[in-house]
């Protein structure tokens, strides 16, 4: 499999879950990394690992994607300091409260769109066009089985995940001639804080949605996003999609306990 030496991977919301693996995977290929996120001492503890992953260099920024300001001022003192991306995993994203549409809380409706949409599209818009001037690039947005997939009580959460779906597939085809690859990575069940954040800290209801199954890690997703990474460069992974061996759709889930089997 190709490495990524040579190249800089700009990976958003890196300081944890699918996030901070896929750094991580991505350092092991000898890729150049720029992390960012809202937790810059996750970011700096992050680095400290990447330098022994065979990185050779690693830049930590604290930004909050939600911010138009603050990516556009990101992106200038990265053309500032001529720096190039040359892949960016759109991964900052997250998920607020579980509950019908008609109960549902208007601020977590906000904090959802404007991180997994709004977000996405800022830095995504302020990075493509250096990809297109550079000659190179490949934009990969880690989605979701939700974007594929609506589920009770999730309706905001997978409206947000189904425009992350339109967007990629809208963005491929506004670069189609250009030398800029764009995929989707879309998992399904995987054990991160990903419910935590969810339930507002309810660690206990966050800990049964994997309870009696076996999710997928974040390191499985990781292993997805270098795989359409080191692809060749006529090769474009368009969609990929990660379930665990116990799911079959987003609620069709096998709860029998993993031990017995």
């Amino acid at each position: 499999m190709p490495t990524l030496r040579g190249k800089t991977a700009l990976v958003t919301g890196a300081s944890s879950g699918i996030g901070r693996s896929t750094a991580l995977a991505l350092a092991e290929q000898g890729a150049d990394l720029i992390v960012v996120a809202r937790r810059v001492d996750a970011l700096e503890e992050l680095a400290r690992i990447i330098a022994t992953r065979g990185s050779s260099k690693v830049v930590t920024a604290g930004l909050d994607v939600r911010d138009r300001n603050a990516v556009g001022g990101f992106v200038r003192d990265l053309i500032a300091n001529q720096s190039r991306v040359d892949i960016l995993v759109n991964n900052a994203g997250l998920s607020r409260g579980l509950s019908p549409l008609q109960e549902g809380d208007v601020d977590d409706w906000e904090e959802m769109i404007d991180t997994n949409v709004k977000g996405l599209l800022y830095v995504t818009r302020s990075i493509v066009p250096l990809m297109i001037e550079q000659g190179n690039g490949h934009v990969l947005n880690i989605g979701s089985v939700a974007g594929r997939e609506v589920y009770a009580n999730g309706n905001v959460y997978c409206a947000t995940k189904y425009a992350v779906r339109a967007l990629t597939e809208g963005l491929r085809i506004d670069l189609h001639g250009t030398p800029v690859r764009v995929s989707t990575i879309d998992p399904g069940l995987v054990e991160t804080e990903f419910s935590v954040v969810r339930f507002h800290g309810d660690q206990e209801r966050a800990d049964a949605i994997y309870q009696d199954t076996r999710p997928l890690r974040p390191e499985d997703v990781a292993d997805a996003v270098v795989y359409a990474a080191t692809r060749p460069p006529h090769v474009n992974v368009a969609e990929l999609v990660l379930l665990a061996s116990d799911q079959a759709t987003a609620t069709t889930i096998d709860r029998s306990s993993p031990g017995d089997r």
